[in-house]
């Protein structure tokens, strides 16, 4: 791959990895409620779940679903059931979780990351475009690998970002009634992310 064409898949990652979607609505959310530590297994899932769903775009799985669109309108469905169950459960959170024996919520694990991806729009969205723009056709094994590995690297610290301004607000947002607000915004946020979908 040419360093002009890598650099502009630098640039493709680090932009669609940290702009706002349903990942990074929820780190906030997660950087606020249950600090940056207890986040970072879920950070982890993403870049794990993302990778996995790179390779497998790359590798044909893409290309199987523009053979059966009904492939897509059921990830679609199950993606958008899945994004509101989420949405519903940040915004009825209302207390931060202080401690690992906090039993009252929980931050998403690692599987639990890892396989949300495969149901969020924004990730097959991402994973379809970088392939079909990015991965060549002259040498695909390589390239396949260099655009996921381009993303797992970026992604990591784009997520981070946003677990980081969350932890952030976590002292201003230690008031009950401001986090609960905070919260309900969040799952209000997360839910019309399925918007984008339904075009």
């Amino acid at each position: 791959m040419p360093v002009d064409t890598f650099l502009a898949l630098l640039t493709f990652a680090f932009v669609s990895s940290i702009t706002p979607g349903p990942n990074n609505v929820m780190l906030l959310a997660s950087g606020v409620n249950f600090g940056f530590w207890r986040t970072v297994p879920h950070m982890f899932g993403i870049a794990a779940g993302f990778g996995s769903l790179l390779l497998c775009v790359g590798f044909g799985l893409g290309t199987l679903l523009v053979s059966f669109p009904a492939l897509g309108i059921a990830l679609k469905m199950l993606g958008g059931s899945y994004l509101l169950y989420l949405a519903w459960r940040i915004a009825m959170s209302r207390s931060m979780g202080q401690a690992e024996t906090d039993t009252g919520s929980t931050p998403m694990t690692f599987s639990a990351a890892t396989a949300f991806q495969w149901v969020n729009p924004k990730a097959w969205m991402m994973s379809v475009t970088a392939m079909s723009v990015y991965s060549n056709p002259e040498a695909p094994y390589l390239s396949v690998f260099l655009v996921a590995a381009a993303f797992v690297v970026v992604n990591f610290p784009s997520v981070s970002t946003w677990v980081g301004f969350g932890t952030v607000l976590r002292s201003f947002l230690a008031d009950p009634v401001r986090l609960k607000w905070f919260n309900i915004t969040m799952g209000t946020l997360l839910a019309l992310t399925i918007i984008p979908m339904l075009s």
